[in-house]
């Protein structure tokens, strides 16, 4: 099952009737969006493919997570940072 964090179909709407000025997306629903989806045809959005954590800074820290994690398990322990399913 899918949750999303956002109404596309809503942002839209907002978007196009200007109750939103601008959104900008990293993550949609697909994705990656068909290239005839409405939120594309929309000037003020901008839809980037997962580019808001491409710092170097961010990735390296993600690396380093990703390494602890991989120990955690390893040695039985809790991973950080755990998503678990409700």
């Amino acid at each position: 099952q899918v949750r999303e964090v956002i109404d596309q179909d809503a942002l839209y709407t907002a978007l196009k009737e200007k109750q939103i000025q601008a959104a900008g997306l990293d993550v949609t629903t697909p994705e990656p969006l068909p290239t005839d989806h409405q939120l594309l045809t929309l000037p003020n959005c901008l839809v980037v493919p997962h580019i808001g954590s491409a710092s170097e800074r961010t990735r390296n820290k993600m690396a380093i997570i990703a390494a602890k994690n991989l120990y955690a398990g390893i040695e039985g322990k809790p991973l950080l940072h755990e998503v678990k399913p409700k």
